[in-house]
């Protein structure tokens, strides 16, 4: 049993707990330790995370499985176009990959986007991800390429975009 709720600053280590165990099963076929290290506390500082949660720069979900945080997202309208939501990070624990929470999870930024009146999602994947054919199978294409330096480590990503469309009822 799954129940998805908006995270807190109370929901912070646990936020950095899936982070680190996702990020170090997913990139360290790609990616040099160090660069993991410095990526993860980049990223996914306290004080980062404080920051996004405390001034909504970003909004965290969680999802919890029997209680416990398996899996988030966070989203936020994109700063250069607010007429466009970026989903910034999704990240299930490995354990739990395959059993639908990072679907679920689209699926409900998916329905917030909409709820703020919005009808485009972006997303950002590493192009050595192989979560990028699970993007696809839920409707994101490749619009663009964007290299993005952190320190001195590069994010070389896909941009993928969703359409949103609200879906009616037939009566």
């Amino acid at each position: 049993m799954y129940f998805i709720r908006k995270a807190t600053s109370d929901d912070i280590e646990s936020i950095r707990e899936i982070a680190e165990k996702t990020w170090r099963y997913t990139y360290s076929p790609t990616h040099e330790k160090e660069q993991l290290d410095y990526m993860l506390t980049e990223i996914y500082s306290v004080e980062k995370l404080s920051s996004q949660l405390k001034h909504g720069i970003q909004t965290y979900l969680l999802l919890t499985e029997d209680e416990k945080p398996v899996a988030f997202a966070a989203y936020s309208p994109r700063e250069e176009d607010p007429e466009i939501y970026k989903l910034h990070k999704l990240y299930c624990l490995p354990e739990t990959q395959g059993n639908g929470y990072g679907k679920v999870l689209i699926n409900e930024v998916i329905n917030k986007t909409l709820e703020a009146g919005k009808h485009i999602l972006d997303l950002n994947v590493n192009r050595y991800n192989k979560s990028k054919n699970f993007y696809e199978k839920m409707g994101f294409v490749v619009v663009y390429e964007e290299d993005i330096p952190i320190g001195k480590y590069w994010m070389n990503d896909y941009v993928m975009r969703k359409e949103l469309v609200l879906k009616s009822i037939s009566v």
